[in-house]
């Protein structure tokens, strides 16, 4: 059994000491254990499990309420566990191992300031939910939107996806769809008798090689688009001519255009072929025009906002109305990389920015 967690440690130290408890995607168990067990004995705050999914909400009776949500999930280990100090040859020292970027630095945060912050100048729910590397299907933070929407109202959200310390408004849509082509079998030897679908493919391609992605400003920030092929498939042996190919194409939009939009746009681009919408996930605009969110970059200080290009969860509190930014420790490369690793003076600057603002 894993030891309680001290969170009177530092957040570089609760890092080490939830990345050290295993939590691939289906075994969050024994963290989501940790954690209640940490946070439940708190008079300032009310503990909610769901599933693996905890949810801690201060009750101040303050006027706005504030939402900073992080996942306590990891993807599959590769000998990189348990986690190690170390120093990079410029001299930065980093913690290294699964977790510490995506994002369980982030989490460490909520947990140092959910225990410190008594008296906050809002009142905070804190969630640390499950299942977000896997099917969208099982997202703690996805169920609970479906089945406790009440537990993430808010005035606005911060997700504590990796930004490497940076504020990251919003986020792209991203879309996947399998365009098919189809023929006729034939013998190759008599490839005239038959109809190539793969050869058919040319015209999809082509599409996609000469599309030029757009870069739209939402709210002040340019968010690029990308239209690509990220498979192919076909064929059946190496004497028939095929009767079926696909392309898979995948579409990062804007937040601008809707998923429906989306939709309609890779139709129209493939019109004329069987198209089939196989993913699909709303983009979510920066939320940066909220009160709230103006107040938070003022306190935070360093770099403007910039674009989150990736799809993340802040897209859920934005379909339910609650505007939401990205901002947490590590660089987004580092994310699943065996060689996950976070600076530990980034882990010291989020858990600063959200201080200060969170108190001032």
């Amino acid at each position: 059994m894993p030891q309680p967690l001290d969170l009177s440690a530092s957040s570089i130290d609760i890092t080490r000491a939830i990345c050290d408890i295993e939590s691939v995607s289906g075994n969050e168990g024994a963290l989501a254990d940790a954690i209640e067990a940490a946070l439940a004995p708190l008079d300032h705050l009310d503990v909610v499990r769901d599933g693996d999914a905890i949810v801690a909400r201060t009750d101040l009776g303050r006027d706005r309420r504030v939402v900073i949500a992080g996942h306590i999930d990891t993807v599959p280990l590769n000998d990189n566990l348990p986690t190690e100090f170390r120093t990079t040859d410029d001299g930065t020292e980093i913690l290294w191992g699964r977790g510490t970027v995506d994002m369980k630095a982030g989490c460490a945060v909520q947990l140092k300031l959910a225990v410190d912050l008594v008296a906050p100048n809002v009142d905070v729910t804190w969630v640390f939910y499950d299942h977000e590397e896997v099917s969208d299907a099982l997202n703690g933070l996805g169920r609970l939107a479906r089945t406790r929407p009440e537990l993430l109202a808010g005035d606005f959200a911060i997700l504590g996806e990796p930004s490497g310390a940076q504020i990251e408004g919003g986020c792209n849509g991203n879309l996947r769809a399998e365009v098919r082509t189809f023929g006729k079998r034939s013998h190759s030897a008599r490839s005239w008798i038959g109809d190539n679908a793969i050869h058919k493919t040319a015209p999809i391609l082509a599409t996609l090689a000469a599309y030029e992605p757009r870069t739209v400003t939402v709210d002040g920030l340019e968010y690029r688009e990308g239209l690509n092929a990220v498979g192919i498939s076909g064929g059946i042996a190496g004497n028939v001519i095929p009767d079926e190919a696909m392309v898979h194409v995948n579409y990062r939009f804007a937040p601008s255009r809707s998923a429906e939009e989306a939709v309609a746009h890779i139709r129209e681009l493939f019109d004329g072929y069987d198209v089939t919408i196989v993913d699909l996930a709303a983009g979510a605009r920066p939320g940066l025009d909220a009160p709230l969110a103006q107040q938070f970059v003022a306190a935070v200080g360093g770099p403007a906002p910039r674009p989150k290009y990736g799809w993340t969860d802040v897209a859920r509190f934005s379909a339910l109305g609650v505007p939401a930014v990205n901002y947490g420790p590590g660089e987004p490369v580092f994310a699943h990389h065996d060689d996950e690793q976070v600076p530990v003076a980034q882990i010291t600057a989020v858990e600063d920015g959200l201080r200060r603002w969170l108190t001032a």
